[in-house]
């Protein structure tokens, strides 16, 4: 029998026609691990920004507000699973942006009814964190009629910052981004009871999927509140706790079932007990998701130049 408790529907991984990007959900691990020493900690005077706080929504993902062309304060979703930042018409109509037609059409969510845009912008300045923290370039902005209510628009951390390195510090709830080349990633130092792994890619995305033990992409995903999330037929298991409906970002729902926890390799890290859940009824190239209860112990740094990714363990300060 169906749920009928809602669960936010990840508000990030989108699906956009012609280009495959693919869908996030809504959702911490027990972790051990063999590694060694501590990742190099970017010095301040190597931060392209100030660091940037956000709070944590169960069902809005990692919140921050912004402004952009001087307009605000808005409330952006943080979400490495989205492949695209996109913003709802009123934030472009108060913002001033100058709206073209997108190159690229886009449809996103899981189900049957999805948003869609054929219309994007550029704006002038986007600023995290406060008014004064301005990006040093600002990414395109795709155009949707509406959004859930608690958003006014979904942010891609790797769209965002371009060539500059960036951590998400889950337990402190803190953002950095910062210059790669004198303070980035080595697979020689992993961080201690962590990993540093390679950023694997995956057709022409820049979405950041590792490669697990057992030969398996992930896409770490912020946008999701899963822990790992697979789509129905991967696997069997004859635990079931029910069925619960996930909304999606059109108005429709997903459903998914609770199966046994996993355990999961990424490196050197172990994951033990990751809370699991079957996705029924999705595309069948939605891919295996890491959502946030299975990556909430950590502070998780992405290196686009050296195409690495570190986990560090951290507790909150």
């Amino acid at each position: 029998m169906l749920s009928k408790a809602k669960l936010a529907l990840a508000l990030g991984t989108l699906i956009f026609m012609m280009i495959g990007w693919a869908v996030p959900l809504w959702g911490a691990a027990h972790f051990s691990a063999y590694s060694q020493g501590r990742i190099q900690r970017p010095e301040p005077s190597l931060l392209a920004l100030a660091p940037i706080r956000f709070r944590e929504d169960r069902n809005a993902g990692l919140l921050v507000t912004g402004w952009i062309n001087g307009a605000g304060p808005f409330t952006f979703a943080i979400d490495t699973g989205a492949g695209a930042s996109i913003v709802n018409r009123k934030v472009a109509e108060v913002s001033r942006l100058r709206i073209t037609k997108a190159k690229r059409a886009l449809v996103g969510g899981l189900s049957t009814l999805r948003i869609a845009s054929n219309e994007e912008a550029r704006a002038d300045k986007l600023a995290l964190g406060t008014s004064s923290n301005i990006l040093p370039s600002a990414p395109s902005l795709a155009i949707v009629q509406t959004l859930p209510r608690s958003i006014d628009g979904i942010l891609d951390p790797t769209e965002l910052f371009g060539s500059l390195a960036y951590s998400i510090d889950l337990p402190n709830r803190q953002l950095l981004a910062f210059e790669a080349k004198a303070s980035g990633l080595d697979l020689s130092h992993s961080p201690r009871d962590g990993a540093v792994v390679r950023w694997v890619r995956e057709a022409d995305s820049e979405r950041p999927f590792v490669r697990l033990g057992d030969g398996r992409l992930a896409l770490l995903d912020t946008g999701s509140g899963f822990g790992l999330a697979v789509n129905q037929g991967v696997v069997s298991n004859s635990r079931n706790h029910g069925r619960r409906e996930v909304g999606d970002l059109g108005g429709g729902a997903v459903q998914s079932r609770e199966i046994s926890p996993a355990t999961i390799t990424i490196g050197a890290l172990v994951l033990r007990g990751v809370p699991t859940d079957l996705l029924i009824g999705v595309p069948s190239g939605t891919p295996l998701i890491l959502g946030r209860r299975a990556l909430d112990p950590f502070k998780i740094t992405f290196d686009p130049t050296a195409r690495l990714i570190a986990f560090e363990p951290t507790e909150r300060l």
